[in-house]
Parts: structure tokens; C-alpha cells; sequence
């Protein structure tokens, strides 16, 4: 699959590329893999954020008065894929931290590779707000799918999927799925293997962010 197309967009900055490679690296400890996380995503939300709806307001400054760019419409929603999630957003809300908060708790079923729902909690008016939603790890493509749908069924038509890693194969799910949803993401890896798992990847985002097994 080409990259930088319409639906996916890959960001190549170096200091993203540079802190990934240090996430990568299976010597890297949580505390350390914790962190690069959150700064990562932070780059990645400047991305992510092109092109939101602009209008401008009267301010003073210093010197004068002007008219000057401000966001338009309802403040952001935020919306977290549990688990690993938390560790995009904590990032992302430091850059926006005006944003609604919302999670979707989906887990993989490790025998069908498909997502079972458990929690569902996101901000009201979802239909008037930029949602974007956030998940380290896009590798089948299933459980973000999933996600979009319920936040489809929540009233949300402005969605945007930010992740850390992708996969082929999840980035055609999700193109299939919601070809109206613009993927972003650090990297397009080579593909899954036999579990599901993107390589060369980085191992299980949510238990490296954790520390557990």
C-alpha cells in the first residue's frame, strides 16, 4: 500500500523518527518508552491538527488592536481506545488541554483476532466536534474499525485516527470501513504476523507502557 495517500498520511520528522526508534528497541524501559510516548504524540497531534476550522477575534495587544486567528466551532474530543490509548492521549492533552475526553474499551479476542466491547463513555454532542481518536497500535484494523463505528453511531461525522504504528493490513480495513476517516501515524511497518501482531513493530504497546505481561 503506497503511503501518503488521501487516507493515510505518514509523518516523517526526524526528532518522530528518531524517539521511535528508541521505543522500538525491546532494551527500552517502561519509565523511558512511557515518556517517548507522550512526546511522540505530541508531534504527531501538530499533524493531526492541520486544517482545523479557523476564525478570529478582536484582541489587544501591547502595541494595538487586531483581529486575530483563533479556533472556531466546539473544542475537540479526545477519544481514548483503551487501553493503550491513555498513553496518545496524555500527550495530545497536554497540546490541547481545553479537549473533551472520551474512551471506547476494546479488547482483542486472541482466538478470532476480532474486538469484543466493553466500555463505551464519550463527550455529548459528538456530531458538532473534530473527533479524533487514539490508539498506539493500528495492525488488523478490527478493533479501530469497531471503534469508529460506535463513535459513527454516537453522532460523531468529523473523525480522525491517530496512531503510532500501522500495519498494511489494518490501514486497508480501515480504508474499507471508513474511507471518510484520514489515518495518521508515524510509521507503516511490513505487515502482521501470525498473531496479529505488526513487525518489526514494537511489541504490545499497552504492556510496554505498563509494564505488564
Amino acid at each position: 500500500m503506497p503511503e501518503d495517500t488521501p487516507h493515510l498520511t505518514v509523518v516523517r520528522h526526524p526528532l518522530i523518527q528518531h524517539k521511535l526508534t528508541l521505543m522500538r528497541k525491546k532494551q527500552t524501559p517502561t519509565s523511558d518508552f512511557r515518556r517517548l510516548l507522550r512526546e511522540i504524540s505530541q508531534l504527531l497531534a501538530y499533524e493531526i491538527t492541520r486544517g482545523l476550522p479557523m476564525t478570529s477575534r478582536r484582541i489587544e495587544t501591547p502595541m494595538m488592536e487586531m483581529d486575530a486567528p483563533v479556533l472556531d466551532g466546539k473544542k475537540l474530543a479526545l477519544i481514548s481506545i483503551l487501553r493503550a490509548g491513555n498513553g496518545l492521549l496524555d500527550g495530545v492533552l497536554e497540546l490541547i488541554p481545553s479537549a473533551r475526553v472520551g474512551f471506547v474499551g476494546l479488547y482483542r479476542d486472541e482466538e478470532t483476532l476480532l474486538p469484543v466491547q466493553y466500555y463505551f463513555k464519550v463527550p455529548e454532542e459528538l456530531g458538532d466536534r473534530v473527533v479524533i481518536a487514539l490508539d498506539p497500535m493500528l495492525a488488523t484494523g478490527n478493533s479501530s474499525a469497531a471503534a469508529v463505528d460506535l463513535l459513527k453511531e454516537a453522532g460523531a461525522t468529523d473523525i480522525r485516527f491517530l496512531c503510532l504504528l500501522a500495519a498494511p493490513e489494518g490501514v486497508a480495513r480501515m480504508q474499507a470501513a471508513h474511507p471518510d476517516v484520514p489515518v495518521v501515524t508515524a510509521a507503516l511497518d511490513e505487515g502482521l504476523n501470525e498473531r496479529g501482531y505488526i513487525f518489526p513493530g514494537l511489541g504490545d504497546a499497552g504492556d510496554r507502557m505498563f509494564g505488564t505481561k
